[in-house]
């Protein structure tokens, strides 16, 4: 099998033939479809994981089909459509599992980081790991769902919001775009934030109820008017963004935080007089990755895709650090006609 890998931190993708794996003990192996380009790979890439091995096939947004399962396996069959996200799998006997914690399993090991990805015509994945994936979605679909989808809907489905609430998405890129679908379907009174007037007609047509100039006016102020959010999603990395957002949030309200940044100040005041708060969000396990594909099928949420086969993963990767694309980049495994 052809798969792209990074042979040291920093070095450039190699595209190399390995032997196609055998799957273990309680291992599904997978015939990869798609798999998304995420920002995450960078960690990969940079070897900036904490104790990285490699070389290291990346890629967390992967999605194709079951090939053969090893020994224990009971709940996959050759033949089912699968995906696999950022979540690696779990243990189950370490307190976190055994509370229903899987997100904090000590063991859980992150795709494409702890273990090979999805950049490769097949990988090997922990049966814990795997979502079903159902029909009507292309595999192109269904990859950027597997962590751009997962994270948001999974995030916006537990902040506690309920149809009708003021919902705010910050930031209109990868993540936001998914972000803003799945809030207007949600049922939620959908505002969307984001920097310069040439983003509204995408927030529009997207469905947002109001969008919010960043640059032209206080996103706080002006959601303050609106009655207040129950929540903010920021999906951007930029602290001070996230923080112009807070003191916007009405009583109870909240600022979930998806997009990693380094720092972020919060007026303690501010948070303090509305019992605000802000909370950071896991993407979630690979039951949560199995509704986020079940409800986008229902709904009509996709992502915006850029396509590029695996032979120019490099060039696909780039793309995305770019932070050109619109809006996210799917390597696409099948074979020319």
């Amino acid at each position: 099998m052809r798969v792209v890998q990074v042979p040291k931190a920093k070095a450039p993708f190699e595209i190399v033939e390995r032997p196609i794996p055998d799957p273990g003990a309680g291992q599904v192996r997978i015939k990869v479809q798609a798999c998304g380009v995420c920002h995450s790979d960078s960690l990969t890439k940079e070897g900036t994981w904490p104790g990285l091995e490699f070389p290291r096939v990346p890629g967390h947004e992967a999605v194709g089909i079951v090939d053969a399962v090893g020994a224990g396996v009971t709940n996959f069959t050759p033949g089912q459509k699968v995906g696999v996200g950022w979540h690696g799998g779990y243990c189950g006997t370490c307190d976190a599992c055994r509370r229903g914690q899987f997100f904090g399993c000590q063991w859980q090991r992150v795709t494409g980081i702890s273990l090979d990805g999805g950049y490769a015509e097949y990988m090997l994945a922990h049966h814990s790991a795997v979502a079903l994936q159902p029909d009507g979605l292309a595999p192109v679909e269904a990859a950027p769902l597997m962590c751009a989808g997962i994270t948001t809907f999974n995030a916006l489905r537990n902040s506690g919001a309920i149809p009708g609430d003021l919902v705010a998405i910050l930031g209109l890129g990868g993540l936001g775009h998914l972000g803003l679908q799945y809030a207007v379907k949600m049922g939620f009174k959908t505002v969307a934030i984001a920097r310069g007037a040439d983003k509204e007609p995408l927030a529009k047509k997207l469905g947002a109820w109001k969008y919010l100039d960043s640059q032209a006016a206080d996103p706080a102020k002006e959601l303050a008017k609106l009655g207040g959010a129950k929540v903010v999603l920021a999906t951007v990395t930029d602290g001070p963004a996230m923080n112009a957002t807070i003191a916007g949030l009405g009583l109870n309200g909240s600022l979930m935080v998806l997009g990693a940044t380094y720092s972020l100040e919060a007026s303690p005041l501010t948070l303090l007089m509305g019992k605000r708060s802000i909370r950071g969000w896991y993407s979630g396990t690979s039951i949560d990755s199995h509704d986020t594909l079940a409800f986008s099928l229902l709904t009509g949420v996709r992502s915006m895709n850029e396509i590029f086969p695996l032979d120019r993963a490099a060039e696909a990767y780039d793309r995305m650090m770019s932070g050109k694309a619109r809006f996210r980049v799917v390597l696409n495994m099948a074979k020319p006609d």
